[in-house]
Formats: C-alpha cells, sequence, structure tokens
C-alpha cells in the first residue's frame, strides 16, 4: 500500500502559490551551492519545487538520497 512513487504535480498543489517553506529554502540553498546558481527570494512552494527538481538532476541528487539521509 505504498504511493510513494506517485505525486501530485506542483501546479495542481491548492497551496502552490504560497511562498515556500523554510526546508525548501534550505534544501534550495545546499542544491543551488552545488550547481554554481543563486535561489530566488520570491519563489513559491511549487516553484521551489520545480527548482528543486531541476538542481537535483543538475547536481546528480535525487530521490533515493532522501532515503539515506
Amino acid at each position: 500500500m505504498s504511493d510513494q512513487g506517485v505525486q501530485k504535480d506542483p501546479d495542481d498543489w491548492t497551496t502552490g502559490d504560497e511562498p515556500m517553506t523554510g526546508a525548501q529554502r534550505s534544501y534550495l540553498e545546499t542544491l543551488a551551492r552545488e550547481a554554481g546558481e543563486q535561489v530566488p527570494d520570491d519563489l513559491t512552494k511549487a516553484g521551489a519545487s520545480k527548482l528543486i527538481d531541476e538542481l537535483q538532476r543538475k547536481t546528480g541528487r535525487g530521490r533515493s538520497d532522501e532515503r539515506d539521509g
């Protein structure tokens, strides 16, 4: 009974327009530093999620890392 592989599109989130969370900002700052990029200050939750996905691909980090930490 595991739905871990099913994710809702961030564009469909009811809270997607709210400001990103502290956890999202922290993780984005880590990923952005590794990727040599900047994190915009005004990201929404949905925007932060999309940028996390993009930077995970760019840095080679991914979902499997989340299980290890």
